[in-house]
This record gives C-alpha cells, structure tokens and sequence, in this order.
C-alpha cells in the first residue's frame, strides 16, 4: 500500500498517547521507516464536542456520541482514513458508512482509586466527596457506600488527578489502563475489584472505526485485531446493547477469557445505587467464539431487562 493513511484521534494527550501507539502499528505493518511514519501515516487531532463540554454531564449535553461526532463526520467526509478511540466511548450504533474494524490488544481493564487521604473505598470516612462524571461510577460508589457524597468532576486526567492534590474532592476513579499509557500509576492507592464493582463495557481497550467502502484499510486493521480482546468485548458491546446502554444508564460489564472459556460479569443500577440488577455466567469456548460471546452478553442483558422492566428508564 503507497497511499498516506490519515488518523483522526480526539486532541486529549491520553488520546495522543493511544494513538500513537496505533500509528506505530500501522506503520509496521506498512513497513515504513520511523523517521517517515508521521508523513506516510499522519496524526490528525481533533476537538471533539465532548472535550469542549467540561461544566456539566455528557448525558446534559446529548451523551456518549459527544466523543465521536466530529471523527464520525471527518471520515464520511474523506478527511481521514482511520479513526482512533477508546472503546468505551464508543457508541453501540455506528453512523451508516463506518464500522468497527479493529480492537488491538487490550490492558487492565479496571479502575483506580485515587485519593490523598485514603487507601481505598472503604477507608474513607463518611460525607466523604468523591468526584466522577461517570453516572455508572457514582451509582456503584452509593450502592456501595450510600454515606458518601458524589459531586461532578469532568475533564482530562491531569485536570483530575489535580482537584484531587488540590484537596477539591476526597477520592477519585480513574481507567488504570490510561493512567498505564500515561506513565501516572504512581498516583494509584488501590485497585478496584472488577468482580465487586465492573468496569465500563470496553474498558482498557482501544479500537479503530473506518469506512465501510474501504477495504484496503480494512484489510490492513484487520492485522491488528486481537482474538482475545474481540471474544471478550463481543459479549460486553452485546450486553451494553441489550440495555440499550447509554450515558443515561449506569451500565458495567467485564469479560476475561482464559484457557477453559470465558467469564462474564454484568450489571446496571438507579443512579442513586439503591436497586442493582446483576448477571454472572461462564462458558467453554466452543467454535465461533466472538459470536457466542456476543450471544451470552445479549442473553444476560435481556434477561435483567426484562426483570427490571420500567426502572431502568431514567430522565437523568
């Protein structure tokens, strides 16, 4: 492939950092030399809607799509080739025209408790203040320990990690995973059970959305997929799914795939943490196993659903 291959990527420096690190891959792949990879697979930073919000929740502001909008439009425009996300951010729905091309390899999913003057959760006294944008974080910190304070934190991760030094707000839940790529796991005290509070579906993974037309780059992400990371976030995206799952849903999911099949945790609750609905299932691996991952992830979510019926339709 001779063609410039064009990377769009939210403008964050933890979204620099990641895709970067896409870039090198694809670079590789293409085997082009270093000192040619920004001119053969250039960098292409944008300011999406959901960087400039800062003041108040996505869910205020038209949700999770927020973070995919503006690349959305540039690679139906032709302006980019490739765009790159976390995949947490990403919407169940793609606009018409793009697909999911690839998940690389994907890191610890979990969160990280950050805080100046506790350990952990559970060390902290009550009326503490966590800070957290996330509706899901905030549900699972009350569910847990309905004697604290929940109060909006938005911005990057050095914004956050700075209102926690500042002593603004007690305690805070980062992705490890982005504090991994950012080189600040020093400002780790803990990290979170992913069985006693789940992750956001996808969380820890990457992924790269392009064109549908284009099969030239498809073919060439598709050399960068991950077997692993697939199976796995098959059955999270298709539990998210299954709820609907939005910035309005305070929705968590964690699969691991091991060598005898594959674990699935899954939950959503009010945003006040009083009710939580909860699923947990294992299955073997068997032949096609992205599609019965996905089909384990639909079956939970549709099952809890069912049972939660009208609580799970929130106005905020």
């Amino acid at each position: 492939m001779t063609r410039i291959i064009r990377i769009g990527a939210r403008a964050s420096p933890l979204s620099m950092t990641q895709s970067r690190r896409i870039q090198a891959r694809i670079a590789e792949a293409l085997k082009v030399e270093p000192a040619d990879q920004d001119h053969r697979v250039p960098l292409f930073p944008t300011m999406t809607t959901g960087d400039k919000v800062t003041d108040r929740r996505l869910i205020e502001s038209g949700g999770k799509g927020l973070f995919t909008k503006e690349l959305d439009e540039a690679l139906l425009a032709n302006h980019i080739d490739l765009a790159v996300h976390s995949l947490k951010d990403l919407p169940t729905r793609l606009p018409n025209g793009i697909v999911l091309a690839c998940i690389p390899e994907r890191v610890d999913p979990r969160d990280a408790f950050i805080s100046k003057s506790a350990a952990a959760l559970a060390d902290l006294p009550a009326g503490a203040v966590i800070g957290t944008a996330s509706l899901r974080r905030q549900a699972q910190v009350l569910y847990a320990r309905p004697d604290l304070k929940v109060e909006m934190l938005r911005g990057n991760v050095g914004t956050r990690l700075a209102r926690i030094a500042e002593g603004v707000f007690d305690a805070t839940f980062l992705a490890m995973a982005g504090l991994e790529r950012l080189g600040l796991t020093e400002n780790v005290r803990s990290l979170i059970d992913p069985i006693a509070m789940p992750p956001a579906a996808g969380q820890g993974a990457l992924c790269v959305t392009a064109r549908r037309d284009d099969a030239e780059v498809r073919s060439l992400l598709a050399s960068l997929e991950d077997e692993r990371a697939l199976i796995e976030i098959s059955a999270e995206r298709a539990f998210l799914a299954a709820l609907d799952g939005s910035c309005r849903t305070p929705i968590a999911a964690v699969a691991r795939l091991d060598d005898a099949g594959l674990s699935f945790i899954g939950e959503t609750l009010t945003p006040d943490g009083k009710t939580r609905w909860r699923r947990e299932e294992r299955i073997a691996v068997t032949p096609n196993f992205a599609a019965a991952a996905a089909t384990l992830g639909d079956r939970l979510g549709r099952s809890i659903r069912a049972e939660a019926g009208d609580q799970l339709i929130w106005d905020s």
